[in-house]
């Protein structure tokens, strides 16, 4: 009989400790906003979400670097704080954090369909809005991007072709060999990306295969620094294993981190926790 009332009191112990965890924790998340740019580029409002740091309101002469995160193929702007603990994570830090819509666009201005320009839609439209509306420290070296799978991709081809724009770009799980991506030997993922890029050799799958970019560059110490990360049991490890023997091979300044885990959410979650403490980092050397 004791042995039962014992284990019943501790199974309310711990039933009362899980609840406390679980509101100090919703306690201390930071408040999720949803925004919409009317954009001209797009021919349409265009949603994102945006998390402002503990006691943004009552700082009023603070500004705050920002970190821009994409996502994946299939996904929306919705997902980072959905389906992540972003919101927990970052109440730790001082950033504003931007998540933009981009469909399945793979980030880039597509030529085959009207109104479908996510790259400069992001570099041209919402970026300045995010400086405007917000209190940003709006220059390169507070300027940080990151993504998971398609948005990976995303980000390390917008540091590439705008290394003035921002100072890190980081990648999860990075799509790289998409210009290479086609019905025939990707199934429904190829005929995506056809239909963005057009065919095979197209001048937009040219200026947007970040194998090219790399190669093509000339001036490293131009490039903002690169931070990849790939699951060991993800589908995708060959291709970015093949990207950082490129960026080795071409001298260019990156972090390339191997971790147990495929293409899912909580890989993704796991390296959207470090990447935030890689980003305080690298703005705390920027300083010295």
């Amino acid at each position: 009989m004791k042995l039962c009332r014992s284990i019943c009191i501790l199974a309310v112990v711990l039933a009362l400790a899980a609840t406390s965890y679980a509101q100090a924790a919703n306690a201390t998340a930071l408040r999720v906003q949803e925004q919409k740019l009317a954009s001209k580029l797009m021919a349409r409002e265009m949603p994102y979400r945006v998390l402002l740091p503990d006691g943004y309101d009552a700082a009023k002469s603070e500004r705050y670097p920002v970190i821009y995160l994409l996502h994946g193929l299939y996904g929306h702007y919705t997902n980072w704080t959905d389906k992540t603990k972003i919101a927990e994570y970052a109440a730790e830090y001082r950033f504003i954090i931007v998540t933009p819509e981009g469909a399945d666009g793979w980030y880039v201005d597509s030529p085959l369909a009207s109104h479908e320009n996510y790259e400069s839609y992001i570099v041209k439209e919402l970026i300045p809005e995010i400086d405007a509306k917000f209190r940003t420290k709006a220059d390169p070296e507070h300027r940080v991007i990151a993504g998971l799978s398609m948005g990976g991709y995303g980000a390390l081809k917008f540091g590439l072709k705008y290394p003035e724009t921002f100072s890190l770009v980081g990648s999860f799980s990075g799509a790289f060999g998409t210009s290479e991506f086609t019905e025939k030997t990707a199934g429904e993922i190829g005929k995506k990306v056809d239909s963005v890029y057009g065919p095979v050799g197209s001048e937009t799958r040219r200026a947007n295969d970040v194998y090219l970019l790399v190669g093509a560059v000339k001036d490293v110490k131009a490039l903002p620094f690169v931070y990849l990360s790939i699951g060991t049991e993800d589908f995708l490890f060959d291709s970015n294993r093949s990207l950082d023997a490129l960026l080795i091979k071409q001298k260019v300044p990156h972090e390339y981190r191997e971790h147990p885990g495929g293409h899912e959410w909580g890989f993704w979650d796991d390296q959207v926790r470090e990447f935030l403490a890689v980003s305080e980092r690298h703005l705390a050397a920027q300083k010295k």
